[in-house]
């Protein structure tokens, strides 16, 4: 397994929690010379006690403060993408203007990250581009219709990108977890993985060179049974809906 993350700079989105504030601390274990954390609000960013760390506040549907980013952060090698939102609401009755929330942030905030960092890393390759998207892009729940949404849009628009930049030094992931341990899913009684586990899944499969990774076993489980035949995913997302 390469040493991907040895002696290089990596800026990471959504810090201040869940799997962002994990995989500050993992690139660090895995002796990344600089590390941008970014959040919306500053004083909400853990004490990562380690100088290595960057901060900077950052809203991804911002363009003014992505601009600065992107200004701040030109010796950036690996771009985590890693910020996101979950609304709860269905297609029929859940609001629209949550839909929009999501989509702005999940998809469209993603993607602005992406345009304006590609030419960075062009400058710094080889270089990665890693994106959180969600197994909820393979099949949705209702009632997270708008956040799943706007991960499939985005695990679309990862593998796009992937083929645009693969002749420009910069590796594109996928990253497609199932329910973590994480403010996100508090509440919730399903048996999850701790984000702990599943940024060192994350990275380890990165130094493999998977492409399109599901780091936890909820995931892998939806994942497999995605792949034996859609509709099998469709059906545990039925049943789990319906509880059956």
């Amino acid at each position: 397994m390469m040493q991907i993350f040895k002696d290089k700079v990596v800026f990471i989105t959504g810090t201040n929690r869940g799997i962002g504030k994990s995989l500050v601390k993992e690139v660090l274990n895995k002796g990344a010379i600089k590390v941008y954390a970014t959040s919306r609000d500053l004083s909400k960013l853990p004490n990562f006690n380690d100088d290595r760390v960057i901060p900077l506040k950052l809203d991804i549907t911002n363009d003014i403060e992505i601009e600065h980013c992107a200004e701040k952060a030109f010796d950036t090698q690996i771009l985590i993408n890693n910020a996101g939102v979950l609304s709860q609401g269905n297609v029929l009755e859940g609001s629209i203007d949550n839909m929009k929330y999501d989509m702005n942030i999940n998809y469209y905030g993603t993607i602005n990250m992406m345009r304006a960092f590609a030419p960075i890393l062009e400058k710094n390759t080889p270089a990665k581009i890693i994106n959180i998207v969600s197994i909820a892009a393979y099949s949705s729940l209702p009632f997270i219709a708008g956040y799943a949404a706007s991960k499939a849009a985005l695990f679309s628009a990862t593998q796009s990108v992937r083929i645009e930049l693969a002749k420009k030094g910069i590796t594109v992931h996928a990253i497609n977890p199932g329910a973590i341990d994480t403010d996100m899913n508090k509440g919730s009684d399903w048996d999850m993985t701790s984000p702990n586990d599943v940024a060192k899944s994350i990275l380890n499969k990165v130094e493999m060179g998977v492409l399109d990774i599901i780091p936890d076993d909820m995931g892998l489980g939806m994942y497999n049974a995605w792949r034996e035949d859609p509709e099998n995913l469709a059906k545990i997302f039925h049943d789990m809906y319906y509880q059956i």
